[in-house]
Parts: C-alpha cells; sequence; structure tokens
C-alpha cells in the first residue's frame, strides 16, 4: 500500500509568480467539470428533458450557496476595499433594485423545466449528495484563511468556455431552450472573467509563502470536486444506473 505523506513546505522557496498561477490553471487543464460524461451529455442533446430538469433542479442549489458563501466571506473581511470588490458577487446573484439577479434568471429555466419556484427554492427534491456538496463549498470559505477562500472561487477562470459551449449545445438540441432560458450563461460570459481576474490577483499577491500558494492550489482542486461530485450524483441517479434516492424528485412526480 502506498503511503501518502504530507510535504513539508516551511523553508522552500515560493513559486515566481507565473509558475503559481501555471499552477492554478494547470488544475482546471485537469479536473474542471466540463470534461464530466453528464456534461458531454447535456451539451451534446444526449438527455432528455427529465434530465436536464433533473440538472437545473439540483444545480439551483449551488447557486443559491454562492451568495451565502459570499456573504460569509465577506463577514470575516475588515478590509473595506475589498469588502467593497467582493460585495458585487451577491447583487450579481441575488440582484439588486430592478436587476434580478442570477438566482431570478436561473428560476426562469427551472419555469421552462415545468417546476413551481417554491419546490425549486425549498430545495426538497435535490439529491442529498447535491447539497452536502454545496454546503461543503460554504463550509470551506467560512473556515479556510482567507486568500484560501478566495482562491476557492478561481474555478471562474474556465466557466467561459463551458458557459459557450453550453449556450451552443443547449440552444442547438433542445426545442425546450430558447435565448430568455439561457440567459443567466449569457450574464455569466462578463461577470465570471471579471470575477475571476480580481480574485486571481488577490491570491497572486497574498499568498506570500510557498505553503500558503500550495493551499491556494489545493483550494482550487476541492472547488473543482464540489463541481464533480454534483454531475456523479446526477449521472448516478438520473443517466445509469438511474438510483434516484428516497425524497429527491423524480420524473412524473406531482408534488413539483
Amino acid at each position: 500500500m502506498n503511503e501518502i505523506v504530507a510535504i513539508d513546505w516551511r523553508g522552500v522557496a515560493p513559486l515566481p509568480r507565473d509558475e503559481f498561477e501555471a499552477a492554478i490553471r494547470a488544475v482546471g487543464a485537469e479536473r474542471y467539470h466540463n470534461k464530466h460524461e453528464f456534461h458531454k451529455l447535456l451539451h451534446g442533446g444526449k438527455l432528455n428533458k427529465d434530465q436536464v430538469a433533473a440538472w437545473a433542479l439540483n444545480r439551483y442549489c449551488y447557486q443559491e450557496a454562492v451568495p451565502r458563501k459570499d456573504a460569509a466571506f465577506m463577514s470575516r473581511v475588515h478590509d473595506r476595499e475589498l469588502r467593497r470588490e467582493w460585495i458585487h458577487r451577491i447583487h450579481d446573484h441575488d440582484g439588486l433594485g430592478e436587476e434580478g439577479g442570477g438566482i431570478e434568471r436561473w428560476l426562469v429555466l427551472t419555469d421552462a423545466l415545468g417546476f413551481s419556484r417554491d419546490y425549486v427554492t425549498s430545495r426538497r427534491g435535490a439529491l442529498p449528495a447535491t447539497k452536502f456538496a454545496v454546503e461543503a463549498y460554504v463550509r470551506f470559505v467560512v473556515e479556510q484563511p482567507l486568500v484560501v477562500a478566495v482562491a476557492s472561487s478561481l474555478t471562474e477562470l474556465f466557466a467561459p468556455s463551458i458557459h459557450r459551449e453550453r449556450i451552443v449545445g443547449m440552444l442547438e438540441s433542445y426545442d425546450f431552450v430558447d435565448d430568455q432560458v439561457m440567459a443567466y450563461f449569457k450574464r455569466r460570459l462578463t461577470q465570471a472573467p471579471r470575477d475571476s481576474e480580481f480574485a486571481l490577483g488577490y491570491v497572486l499577491d497574498n499568498a506570500k509563502t510557498r505553503a500558503e500558494q500550495e493551499a491556494c492550489v489545493g483550494a482550487v482542486r476541492f472547488k473543482c470536486d464540489v463541481l464533480w461530485a454534483q454531475l456523479d450524483a446526477l449521472h448516478h441517479a438520473y443517466v445509469t444506473p438511474g438510483l434516484i434516492p428516497p425524497g429527491a424528485w423524480r420524473p412524473g412526480e406531482a408534488n413539483v
């Protein structure tokens, strides 16, 4: 049996800035969830409407968790300028004034797939693994050092490509999807690069030691695992072997 050995980074020189950034980006190339079989099926038009609905219903749990983790992060920040920069992430998802925000746009998607908003927002029909994964992400941001918590958001570096692929693939493949339904993803094409540019600069500037750098790279891996675990659960429940756990939404249910 191979033994896992923890590396002691004390006394090891930090990576140069460009190598540190490359290490972060390499995580996405290796394990971002665009590589998951469920996404390949989704974007390729290979899922039926019920399977797409299951994805949208479960993904809502993640969308709803994002502003909660951002609010938890901000509660720990004493730097006013950092709070001023970070707060727009909450506005992007929850909305501000007449702007409904990303969660409202996500609910337009679940509306089109036949769910009542009360059912979606209750999270009653979500898979247990989905809820465990998203709450693990919120807890991670609450518990980790600030720079590591920020690093966990850096999957946004890889998001625009998957959004573009999703927009094209779903519009071409599903007759129940139109431009209005895909509005969430179109908006994220501009929001995600803005957010990731700031977060990347913050991490590169504030991870001073090799141990901090490695923790930040580990945070990106952790976040990729959170995203991947959600798709594993969806594939297991709604594609193959099709084992839907008790309490989770089942196609054809009337209580939605």
